[in-house]
């Protein structure tokens, strides 16, 4: 059978970026091999619980929100985006789950900085003019480049026709849709992507356990591997790897868990 991935709709406050970004990640999930499972934001815990229990998997989506900077200890500024509180208690109820019981992580953009602050992470609520474009945009298909750490799980994916290695890392050509970025990793979380022109991170990974972090997959991006799906062979791979993981998981004996 197909690995069920749940899949959070990416915000409550607009519902047109809804329509136009969760079918991206359910038809990348789908092509890859999954089954992309809808997450309501608006039903009770209990039902989320007993939703995310049939799923194998956890993608978190981008949003145009930002995660709430109360939460890692940040007064907000001006340029932060308002916060969505409905998107937030979704991701946290996946996570607690998907760490509980080693299902495999994919986050992406929004989703990297929302398992970041989950993880005891911060974020940079805005990034100052720089070299690179960061906000640039799905119409954009490569903003900039990744230079990411070959020894990585992530190192370990992206086909090297596409990441040739340059200065001891791979490098990676990405698109770019974001303002926020990781400041501080949470715990347990490795870097193992960077923007080479400014340094700002654009992948961290690791499972929750430091002596055994290939136990749990994990991995979170900035880009939108979805909306390269068709011309990246590195984005169709971070999926199917995504997928394959989800397929092999098997549940692990625990004493608690959200879905239990």
């Amino acid at each position: 059978m197909k690995p069920r991935i749940a899949i959070p709709i990416p915000t409550s406050l607009n519902l047109d970026y809804n329509g136009r970004s969760w079918p991206q990640y359910a038809e990348a999930v789908t092509r890859a091999g999954g089954e992309p499972v809808e997450i309501p934001l608006n039903a009770t815990p209990r039902e989320t619980a007993d939703l995310i229990n049939t799923c194998q998997g956890v993608l978190l989506p981008g949003s145009p929100a930002d995660v709430n900077p109360q939460k890692y200890g940040q007064d907000q500024i001006p340029e932060c985006n308002p916060a969505d509180p409905a998107r937030e208690n979704v991701d946290e109820l996946l996570l607690q789950d998907a760490h509980n019981l080693y299902k495999p992580i994919l986050a992406i953009c929004f989703g990297i900085q929302s398992l970041n602050v989950w993880r005891g992470g911060t974020l940079v609520q805005h990034l100052t003019p720089m070299p690179v474009n960061h906000p640039a945009g799905k119409t954009v298909a490569v903003a900039h480049s990744a230079a990411i750490a070959p020894d990585s799980t992530l190192g370990s994916i992206v086909p090297p026709a596409e990441a040739p290695v340059e200065d001891g890392f791979l490098r990676l050509p990405i698109n770019s849709s974001h303002h926020q970025a990781i400041g501080i990793p949470g715990d347990g979380l490795r870097v193992t992507a960077r923007c080479p022109q400014d340094a700002v991170i654009e992948a961290v990974e690791g499972g929750q356990d430091p002596h055994h972090p290939g136990a749990h997959f994990v991995l979170g991006v900035q880009w939108h591997p979805e909306r390269s799906y068709e011309i990246s062979p590195a984005s169709r791979a971070i999926f199917e790897r995504f997928i394959a993981e989800a397929a092999a998981w098997k549940p692990r004996p625990i004493h608690t868990s959200v879905a239990s």
